[in-house]
């Protein structure tokens, strides 16, 4: 079995610990390593010492530094997980990447623009770096059940796909990858939205919106719709609509009514504990056989680039076709410019 050593830049607070301004992610990507044969966690990096020291005394792991640059370089960590805020991802993954990292897995969202975004996708496709993204929900039971559902053809031909939830950068990023597992991650080939803001809203210190409407079309004519925001209850997380019948996620259950049927057929799938685990599992597991990750880079920036898309299509007031190929924030250069709140 190969073995690998592990580094985490960005330890934290533990969730909703004293000062906590995050979710404490760090502890759960240390967890998944210790859980995960092969893998020996040497050292994590955070800019408060404090941090990195707690840290590193709950994980037994054995070096602690305030720059990380400090530590890849020392270190030389097989595989390292970032942790941080996503304004610093790309700096951090380039770093990575650079300094000879064999894979790195980042937290999401992946970026703040999507020129950083496609940076990082990019740096690592060249370095030969497995990049990977936390899209752990993809490891989630009901989640699974569902699209094994469509897979089975229990709804027939896959129509629409359907989402609610919070912002778009944050929590959509979730939402439309896995609108995308659904779909066999086939890719969208346009986008149309159209985004509001009121007040000074932000996820991880980034701008984001009140509202958001996105409509999207897939390389196999299947159509997705998120509403995200204010208002956004669609009554279920998602609705998979096929020619024979829809499915319903909405955890802790997944339904099912298909044509004929009285009433629906009800699921309890609501375990979501260990996913973050599964995930690094998988990568752990890419790594070793040159298999793609379920959690791949490929698959981060194709949900990135409906999200970027949908605040393109606000700017410009159309319909925007895929590949996109912006660099900037568009909701950021109209909030600059006082085109929106």
């Amino acid at each position: 079995m190969p073995q690998y050593s592990v580094a985490i830049i960005g330890t934290g607070k533990a969730h909703r610990s004293d000062g906590a301004t995050g979710y404490g992610t760090a502890h759960w990507h240390a967890q998944g390593y210790l859980a995960t044969p092969g893998c020996t966690l040497v050292a994590c990096a955070d800019i408060v010492p404090e941090n990195a020291r707690a840290f590193a005394e709950m994980y037994n792991i054995p070096r602690v530094y305030v720059d990380y640059r400090e530590m890849l370089s020392k270190e030389q960590p097989d595989i390292v997980s970032v942790c941080t805020w996503p304004q610093l991802h790309a700096r951090m993954v380039v770093d990575c990447a650079k300094a000879g990292a064999k894979a790195v897995h980042c937290e999401k969202p992946m970026a703040p623009t999507f020129g950083e975004a496609r940076l990082m996708k990019d740096t690592c496709e060249k370095t030969g770096t497995q990049l990977t993204f936390n899209h752990q929900r993809r490891f989630e039971e009901r989640f699974i059940f569902a699209r094994d559902m469509i897979k089975e053809g229990a709804v027939g031909q896959l129509r629409r796909l359907e989402g609610s939830w919070g912002n778009m950068l944050d929590v959509g990023t979730h939402w439309i990858d896995l609108l995308n597992f659904y779909n066999d991650d086939t890719p969208a080939d346009w986008v149309i939205g159209q985004v509001y803001r009121a007040g000074d809203q932000k996820a991880f210190g980034v701008d984001v919106e009140s509202q958001a409407l996105c409509y999207f079309h897939y390389a196999n004519d299947v159509y997705g719709l998120l509403l995200m925001g204010q208002g956004h209850s669609i009554g279920a997380e998602h609705r998979i609509l096929g020619s024979e019948g829809v499915i319903e996620v909405d955890w802790p259950r997944v339904r099912i009514r298909t044509k004929g049927d009285a009433s629906w057929q009800v699921f309890d799938k609501g375990a979501t504990e260990g996913s973050v685990t599964r995930g690094i599992q998988d990568i752990v597991s890419s790594l070793s056989s040159g298999k793609e990750s379920a959690l791949s880079a490929r698959k981060a920036f194709a949900a990135t680039e409906v999200i970027f898309a949908t605040y393109e299509s606000s700017r410009r007031r159309g319909r925007v076709e895929l590949p996109l190929t912006i660099d900037d924030n568009p909701l950021h250069s109209m909030i600059a410019n006082s085109q929106i709140g």
